[in-house]
């Protein structure tokens, strides 16, 4: 995405994820897949009793983030491959089994990110732009920090802790904090909302409020 035509905020944000990226230390890519990964971990122990359970995610029970989860997955793995129809972000049917369902999608993304000279793409978002592709390592900061958080409504959902490594914690608390904020998190839709204001508790708090959950839910 050209860094020229945009805001400087924006810009900025931008340059810190290039940052990030050309860290030696960070794998974006191998980060994802662990968030993913633990996504899949904590969903297969859901049963189908769990699915009308309310989750962090206002307004949707835990079918409904399986539901949400699995069209970003296939949406990203198809923006990986240059398909910018939007169609790919359509909600799809997830069946009479959305564990299996989310599973399959999570894997597919996960195949999709681990081709070779995927970092030299450019990726197609229409639901964040019509206007502009993306760099590679910019798409998978989105989708990494989404999984992130969405593993963590996942374990809230279930009763269940949820880890992740250090490393991870970190540059997924880079990713959080070029979120945009503002009026952006008030929209209809918005991915994340306002910040919560928190103190204290684990890294994986710390990230979960800036992007709008509270730590304590359902509290």
């Amino acid at each position: 995405m050209p860094t020229n035509d945009v805001p400087q905020e924006v810009a900025d944000a931008l340059r810190t994820l290039d940052d990030l990226a050309a860290r030696p230390d960070v794998d974006l890519v191998a980060l994802d897949a662990q968030a993913v990964r633990t996504s899949i971990d904590l969903a297969t122990r859901a049963t189908p009793a769990d699915l009308t359970r309310p989750t962090p995610c206002a307004g949707w029970t835990l079918n409904d983030l399986l539901a949400h989860m699995t069209t970003q997955h296939y949406g990203f793995a198809a923006a990986s491959t240059g398909d910018a129809d939007p169609a790919q972000w359509q909600p799809r049917p997830v069946g009479d089994d959305p564990v299996a369902a989310y599973r399959a999608s999570a894997e597919r993304v996960i195949e999709a990110f681990s081709v070779d000279g995927l970092l030299g793409r450019e990726f197609p978002l229409p639901e964040f732009s019509t206007d502009n592709t993306f760099p590679a390592a910019h798409a998978i900061s989105f989708h990494f920090i989404d999984y992130v958080v969405h593993a963590w409504d996942v374990a809230r959902t279930l009763d269940l802790p949820v880890h992740f490594e250090p490393p991870l914690l970190d540059a997924a608390r880079v990713v959080a904090g070029i979120v945009p904020g503002g009026e952006a998190r008030l929209a209809p839709g918005a991915a994340f909302g306002p910040e919560v204001p928190w103190s204290g508790g684990s890294a994986l708090d710390e990230i979960v409020a800036m992007l709008g959950r509270s730590p304590a839910w359902p509290q």
